[in-house]
C-alpha cells in the first residue's frame, strides 16, 4: 500500500513539473511578424486560414511562434503590423 501512494505522489510530480515546464515555453514565445519564409508560417494571416500558406518570404503579416530574442535578433516585429 505504502509503494502506491509514493508512486502516486512520485507520478503527480512528475505530471506538475511537465505542465510547469510546457508553460513556461509557451510563455516565452511571440507571434514574430515579417521574418519567416514562404510555406513557413504558423497559422492563418493574410487571407488564408492555414500554416504554411504564405506565398512570398519576409511577408510583415504573416507570422511564427519564436523565442523573442531570436524574433529580434532577426530583425521582425512583434505584435500585428499596422495597416
Amino acid at each position: 500500500m505504502k509503494k502506491t501512494a509514493a508512486l502516486s505522489v512520485a507520478l503527480g510530480t512528475l505530471v506538475a513539473l511537465s505542465a510547469a515546464s510546457n508553460i513556461a515555453l509557451a510563455g516565452d514565445k511571440v507571434k514574430c511578424y515579417g521574418v519567416i519564409e514562404a510555406g513557413k508560417n504558423d497559422c492563418a494571416a493574410n487571407g488564408h486560414s492555414c500554416a504554411g500558406q504564405a506565398k512570398v518570404d519576409n511577408d510583415p503579416n504573416e507570422w511564427k511562434y519564436m523565442a523573442k530574442t531570436e524574433c529580434e535578433k532577426l530583425g521582425g516585429t512583434i505584435g500585428k503590423p499596422k495597416s
